[in-house]
């Protein structure tokens, strides 16, 4: 299938980079080798000052420049020079008809709109970041690339001239090239599509599923040792997942990664949902296995962490923390205590750091509260196809208290507090709370009673450990489908329950609140986590 290009001293190449690193060297070998180089505006004018001899585009395709740039390279003599198949005589033909020559190199990259749309551009100067001219030629001798080289990536230059030196670029590297050059243009069109969507009904779900992801590094392996896994970053959109920064610790896993994500998600709900009200609080979450294991709000670092810590301090070995404010030298000793793999924090100070440093493969990440951005969707694969759905980030939709008792007002906080981190705690999710903390912790069970019993089990003997009276407060993710947990949160001492409430059989729970003196609020809104 390989076909034989032209000979050197006929070829030519149309440089025109926005990005032009190693663009110069690219430009010198072909020249000295004998290839004659076209190129268009500034590129030319660098590749000039570089002693490379050029040929303006506008003098192959006899037509100028113009609307600000906007048409340069869009002609048939620069599209029939890329398009023409070498081994078809009728296209040969027809280009010698034309007075048209072939081109056999094209060295293209875009306008940065995937940085651009990141910035508080208006609507107008964004646009002019979108680039037609560079993906159309990379388009057409992509489409071509048994006979025309297609480079868009610095990084491929050195392999390429290096091929050429020994003779010419092979079919395979050719073919790869060309995936490369729609691999990108399909992330460019995908981050100009969501920017054109912005703010319209119909742009979160849009009839083709796009979103431009640009590989942020490869992994060691999967969830298992023989999956492979890579992570990716949003081009067009600033993730706080890229805006991450490993201070310390051996490579982030897939796994860490998964309940990184998880932990800063909780992080950046708190402080969404109570950070305003709340300053000078420290909220503090445990991730285990992508559930969270342990969380509490205090007033210091160290105190938060103590009170996640005693929410279970058996799970918590081997997991992830996540701290709302910076790590100081009193809570870094005590994390230091346990086998953590990762902690996240908006910063460390010097002597904490210190700290960590004597446990070479913690992983200590710096990240900025508040910030989660990326796609406003989350996807999921699932056989030949992709789930997506918009995040949950809506805590509570009401507040109706359902039952004969009021909410004590000292219970609210602790039920609006366990209400946002069921939002991510595996379902079937049950949280028992007590002064802003977990103190029993029920997720991922197969039903809601278990999960309860759990839950309140685990509370009791934390409180009991403590010679403290038993917690009040039980949270639910979703409805009660039976009054058993309403029951059984009685038999622990329950006096307040937070639930979203639209069971069939809602009638049941109410009651049997009302037979055992219980309050119990329903929210509106379900935050199941499968």
């Amino acid at each position: 299938m390989e076909q034989h290009s032209a000979s050197p001293s006929s070829r030519r190449a149309l440089i025109s980079v926005y990005n032009k690193d190693g663009a110069l060297e690219l430009a010198r070998f072909l020249s000295v080798s004998g290839w004659q180089i076209l190129s268009t505006g500034g590129t030319a004018s660098f590749l000039q000052a570089g002693g490379v001899a050029v040929t303006d585009v506008s003098a192959v395709t006899g037509f100028p420049e113009c609307l600000d740039g906007r048409v340069k390279t869009l002609h048939p003599a620069v599209h029939a020079g890329l398009l023409a198949v070498r081994a078809n005589a009728a296209h040969t033909q027809k280009l010698a008809e034309l007075n048209l020559a072939p081109i056999d190199l094209v060295c293209v990259n875009l306008y940065p709109f995937f940085d651009k749309v990141r910035e508080n551009l208006s609507f107008e100067q964004t646009v002019e970041f979108i680039d037609i001219g560079g993906p159309t030629m990379l388009r057409s001798a992509s489409k071509n690339f048994q006979d025309v080289i297609a480079l868009t990536d610095p990084a491929d230059y050195a392999p390429v001239i290096e091929c050429l030196k020994a003779g010419d670029v092979p079919f395979a590297e050719r073919r790869r090239l060309a995936a490369k050059v729609f691999n990108l243009t399909s992330a460019y069109d995908a981050a100009v599509a969501r920017f054109l969507f912005e703010d319209s009904e119909h742009g979160v779900f849009a009839p083709y599923f796009t979103l431009p992801f640009k590989k942020g590094m490869d992994l060691r392996y999967g969830e298992n040792a023989h999956q492979k896994a890579a992570l990716y970053y949003d081009a067009g959109a600033r993730g706080a997942m890229e805006g991450m920064k490993q201070i310390q610790g051996k490579e982030l896993s897939y796994n860490n990664i998964r309940d990184l994500d998880v932990a800063w998600k909780a992080v950046s709900a708190y402080h969404k949902f109570f950070g305003a009200q709340n300053e000078g609080e420290v909220f503090t979450v445990a991730l285990k296995h992508n559930t969270p294991c342990g969380a509490a709000c205090a007033r210091t670092a160290l105190e938060s962490y103590a009170k996640t810590f005693a929410c279970d301090p058996v799970s918590i070995f081997g997991g992830i923390v996540g701290v709302s404010a910076p790590v100081d030298e009193r809570a870094a000793s005590e994390m230091a205590k346990t086998f953590l793999e990762v902690i996240v924090a908006p910063s460390f100070t010097p002597r904490a750091l210190e700290i960590f440093a004597a446990k070479k493969n913690l992983r200590v990440i710096e990240a900025s509260v508040g910030a989660y951005g990326g796609a406003p969707v989350e996807a999921m694969s699932v056989a030949g196809g992709l789930l997506v759905q918009t995040r949950d980030d809506e805590l509570c939709e009401k507040w109706q208290t359902v039952t004969a008792r009021e909410v004590p007002k000292e219970d609210i906080a602790d039920m609006k507090f366990g209400m946002m981190v069921s939002m991510f705690a595996k379902s079937n999710a049950i949280l028992v709370i007590k002064d802003k903390a977990v103190v029993g912790a029920g997720a991922g069970q197969t039903n809601r009673i278990w999960a309860a019993s759990q839950a309140l089990a685990r509370a009791k003997a934390i409180t009991d450990s403590r010679g403290e009276n038993p917690a009040r407060v039980l949270v639910s993710d979703a409805f009660f489908p039976f009054r058993d947990c309403v029951d059984e949160a009685h038999t622990f001492g329950i006096t307040a329950i937070a639930q979203p409430g639209g069971s069939m059989r809602d009638k049941e729970s109410i009651e049997a609140c009302d037979e055992h003196g219980i309050a119990m609020v329903f929210t509106g809104t379900r935050h199941f986590k499968h």
